[in-house]
């Protein structure tokens, strides 16, 4: 598929933000951005061209029954080299979000292709400063105008970019996190799994909960009996115990978490004993009274990883990690975001730069 560009003179270009890690994440946009539209059976239509607002009929399916999905990845500048964190498994993901809405999948070469060159467009955009990137967020969304529940026939998929600082305005620091006991994320057989807008719907009735007693994420439990871990937010979470490190399993209630796959490949390369299992709230409070667990943290493409210093649960609030940074939160931390701005070594082949030609 051929991509048309309809790019901007370059005086009619925005200002780029001087100090990007005093802007609120996500809430400046690059110049451009790529669309695609899906009819009649087939992807068409591919176009970069000026950021604006969409097109939608009132009708369209994606407003009145939630059939959409996105992806959020980041791009990071080293010296003049722009650089992806395994990308190819955020499109991978991306398809399984869309097959499990009933929604056409995108080609994952055409994807990255596609990607790639609107970086290469907006590449003046990808911050130079340390902590910060240009956050990707690859979407789509159910275009037919018709009143009535059906898989829509007409898609419209698209990428905007936006430069951005840390996602927590506490930046790399202990985090506060609210246990929900009132409200689930997700149940056995729903879209847990699927990258779905109506799951961050879902979730912010507990999140505006927890903000009002100043806790930045919910920590939700399982729906059938609100006993064991599932999820933060926006992230997937870890608990180090002196004898293992864990995090949920994969039951199909959680997301499939990028940089829970690359911590879990790096804990064990490191010769940790990492285990995929239920972990129950008793257990992580009871471990935190008695000095068993020893860290907890959430990781995602946003906040890359979040140290948690304190837990509430059941009216009273836990530290976490004597309220500090653990050892091995920092370590992967310094890991992670070593790798992707090409600061250090890359074992396991997860950085594609995006060519300067």
């Amino acid at each position: 598929m051929q991509i048309q560009d309809e790019l901007l003179p370059p005086e009619n270009r925005k200002q780029k933000p001087a100090d990007v890690l005093s802007v609120a994440f996500g809430t400046v946009f690059t110049d451009h951005m790529l669309s695609v539209q899906y009819d009649q059976g087939m992807w068409r239509n591919a176009r970069i061209h000026p950021y604006r607002p969409l097109n939608l009929d009132p009708a369209s399916l994606c407003l009145h029954y939630g059939q959409g999905i996105f992806e959020g990845m980041k791009a990071y500048r080293r010296a003049e080299r722009i650089l992806l964190f395994r990308p190819i498994e955020n499109f991978k993901r991306f398809n399984t979000s869309a097959i499990r809405m009933v929604m056409p999948t995108i080609d994952e070469n055409f994807a990255l292709e596609s990607l790639m060159r609107l970086l290469k467009i907006e590449r003046d955009w990808v911050p130079t400063l340390k902590g910060s990137s240009l956050y990707i967020r690859p979407t789509m969304i159910a275009t037919e105008p018709k009143l009535g529940v059906k898989p829509s026939d007409e898609y419209l998929y698209f990428v905007i970019l936006s430069p951005v600082g840390p996602y927590f305005k506490e930046g790399f620091n202990p985090v506060k996190i609210m246990v929900s006991e009132n409200h689930v994320r997700a149940a056995e057989g729903g879209v847990g799994a699927a990258k779905t807008i109506g799951n961050y719907a879902a979730s912010l009735k507990a999140g505006t909960l927890a903000t009002k007693i100043g806790y930045s994420q919910v920590l939700w439990l399982d729906a059938h009996d609100q006993k064991y871990l599932e999820e933060v937010g926006t992230m997937n979470i870890f608990v180090r115990f002196d004898d293992e490190l864990a995090t949920p399993p994969l039951s199909g209630t959680i997301l499939p978490g990028i940089t829970r796959d690359s911590v879990i490949q790096l804990t064990r390369n490191w010769g940790y004993n990492v285990n995929e299992r239920r972990i129950s709230i008793n257990e992580v409070i009871e471990g935190l009274r008695s000095g068993k667990v020893e860290e907890v943290f959430g990781c995602g493409t946003a906040a890359i990883i979040a140290p948690v210093g304190h837990l509430y649960y059941q009216n009273t609030e836990h530290l976490v990690s004597g309220g500090k940074i653990g050892e091995l939160t920092q370590n992967l931390y310094d890991e992670i975001t070593g790798i992707q701005s090409g600061e250090k070594e890359d074992p396991f082949e997860w950085v594609v730069e995006v060519s300067q030609d």
